[in-house]
């Protein structure tokens, strides 16, 4: 039907029509598949939740003298200084040092970040190897994101393809990734937005691939790579999308031209920080099976029910539960009847596909045609069962 460069000389004239996913599936039920696949071109998906596997590049420019540094602490968080003399990368969920007790540890490295692209000046302290090149053994001072060279984001794996539902079965309270879980089945937590959400929109990954440009943290991103645990052959239902946690992305995107409303570093008591993000995904329509991939409705979507309060890497469940269920805010457990809550932002997801199309709109965000295909064939690799073939169990 058409062409990413068919759609790109659309925007570029302000001619193309950019529907979000719900205006989409709404217009679905209105006119059908093949109407709407005449009618639109551009179809936007957006999440916001956290998203722990994240982090941050960092080049801060040579110190005179010069400094070879092998640690480095960003207001008392730790950044890995492993490689470059004077470039490091700080992990969101990374635990502030400085202080004593639970209220400072509350501070990690996705407020770090987020403190960075919203301007504000950050404490450096680095202890450095004397070399003969670099004789400098220690340096301090305060960065900001315009007194350092490259500042962006490097995130091994965000966008879940899906995830699961956490409760808690036991008879203490848990604190988990997801928020705390009340015993007894005392609540539920969800964490992915659904019908809205980027890979559930595109099952196979048909539109989206390396080099994707994409709306990351209120900047222009892309899609770098396949991201950590990525697991596109998770069972799936015949709509074929995923019944659990399933592909996953690496992203990267400049910080610099990042937007604080975006970008927002958080904590989950007794847990840890992490950082919350905002990630839109265009999808271009080539044919009438994006829109009826994009048809999919929270009716038609399911996740696991998880039980945290079985300490094992693969836990017992309680069934699958669709996200039209999860989303009415109640739902039934074994007899019991359960209060669930999101841990993304549904409101702010439809923000992210909102503020995305009106980009495309107005003609600052066109398409790209991905480089290559994310990979359909990975596995999930537990390490336990590599140290038993290998004699070490």
């Amino acid at each position: 039907m058409r062409t990413i460069a068919d759609i790109n000389d659309k925007i570029n004239h302000h001619q193309a029509v950019v529907l979000t996913v719900e205006e989409l599936k709404a217009r679905v039920a209105e006119v059908g598949i093949s109407q709407v696949a005449k009618e639109v071109d551009v179809i936007t998906t957006g999440t916001f939740e956290p998203m722990e596997s994240s982090g941050a590049i960092l080049n801060l420019g040579h110190t005179d003298p010069p400094i070879k540094i092998r640690q480095c602490w960003l207001d008392g968080v730790a950044a890995y200084s492993g490689f470059g003399a004077v470039d490091l990368y700080i992990g969101a969920t990374q635990v502030s040092e400085s202080g004593e007790g639970e209220e400072v540890r509350e501070r990690g490295g996705g407020h770090v970040i987020a403190d960075l692209i919203a301007g504000k000046a950050i404490t450096l302290r680095a202890l450095g190897q004397v070399t003969d090149c670099y004789p400098r053994a220690s340096f301090e001072t305060t960065i900001t994101r315009d007194t350092i060279n490259q500042f962006y984001l490097f995130n091994p794996r965000n966008v879940y393809q899906n995830f699961i539902v956490g409760v808690n079965g036991g008879d203490r309270p848990l604190f988990t990734y997801l928020g705390p879980l009340q015993p007894r089945l005392g609540n539920a937590v969800y964490s992915n937005p659904g019908a809205i959400s980027p890979l559930l929109n595109d099952p196979d990954l048909q539109a989206i691939g390396i080099g994707t440009r994409i709306f990351l943290g209120g900047g222009v991103g892309y899609v770098a790579w396949e991201g950590t645990q990525h697991f596109p052959m998770q069972k799936r239902l015949p709509n074929r999308t995923p019944i659990g946690p399933a592909a996953t992305l690496a992203l990267i995107g400049d910080a610099k031209q990042m937007d604080p409303a975006w970008v927002r570093g958080c904590y989950f008591r007794s847990y840890g920080p992490s950082l919350m993000l905002g990630v839109g995904i265009p999808l271009p329509v080539l044919s009438e099976a994006v829109v009826a991939r994009c048809a999919v409705t929270d009716q038609e979507l399911v996740a696991p029910i998880v039980d945290f309060s079985i300490p094992r890497r693969v836990r017992p469940t309680f069934g699958l539960i669709s996200y039209a269920q999860l989303k009415s805010g109640r739902i039934t457990i074994d007899g019991t009847l359960v209060r669930v809550a999101p841990l993304a932002s549904i409101y702010l997801s439809r923000r992210v596909a909102e503020e995305l199309k009106q980009w495309i709109r107005e003609g600052r965000f066109l398409l790209t045609e991905p480089i290559a295909p994310l990979p359909g064939d990975r596995t999930f690799l537990p390490q336990d069962v590599w140290g038993a073939r290998i004699g070490l169990e």
